[in-house]
């Protein structure tokens, strides 16, 4: 088992950990995320049937982890929330962690559009990072998420059409901002 688990390490951690990265755009919840992918890679792979390969099977837990990490963060939100009893005033704390410099892309386009990927609905931005981003086909796209090929390409074409939209609204905002100096 040791043997199979360092040749997945070796072979798929940096893709597994981009992939999380690019969903929580945190590189210490990223690393503790890949953890925990590990952790169930240890705890499951008896059970793995080899039905999909094992980089299709270890991107879906990736995904599965990733969803759960949201759930938690939603739920730690709405206690919050509740405990200070906001009221109708609606004011929510919103994180702005920069991208790590390291990762940051000196392109402001490039930057733009990150911003605008996390803006974009959870399997959407699953779809482009998983597409765009890893360079994994349909396929493996369909097999990782757990959705038809179908599904895949109109949730591809949706996000690809969502994205330019609000990479468009920001562009005008740019502008705007420009002509007000």
């Amino acid at each position: 088992m040791k043997a199979v688990f360092q040749e997945l390490y070796e072979k798929y951690h940096q893709d597994v950990y981009q992939f999380l990265f690019y969903m929580v755009k945190n590189r210490e919840q990223a690393e503790d995320l890949v953890q925990e992918v590990y952790i169930k890679v240890m705890n499951s792979y008896d059970r793995f049937k080899g039905e999909s390969s094992e980089k299709t099977w270890l991107f879906s837990i990736a995904r599965h982890v990733a969803i759960d990490y949201f759930r938690r963060q939603k739920r730690k939100r709405n206690k919050i929330l509740e405990f200070f009893d906001w009221g109708e005033s609606g004011h929510l704390i919103e994180d702005e962690d920069p991208i790590p410099e390291d990762i940051a892309v000196q392109n402001e386009e490039i930057q733009k559009m990150y911003q605008c990927l996390d803006k974009c609905s959870v399997d959407q931005r699953s779809v482009l990072i998983l597409r765009y981003i890893q360079s994994m086909s349909i396929q493996e796209t369909a097999d990782v998420l757990g959705m038809s090929i179908s599904k895949v390409k109109t949730t591809q074409h949706r996000g690809m059409k969502n994205l330019q939209q609000l990479m468009e609204e920001e562009g005008r905002k740019e502008g705007d901002n420009h002509e007000a100096r």
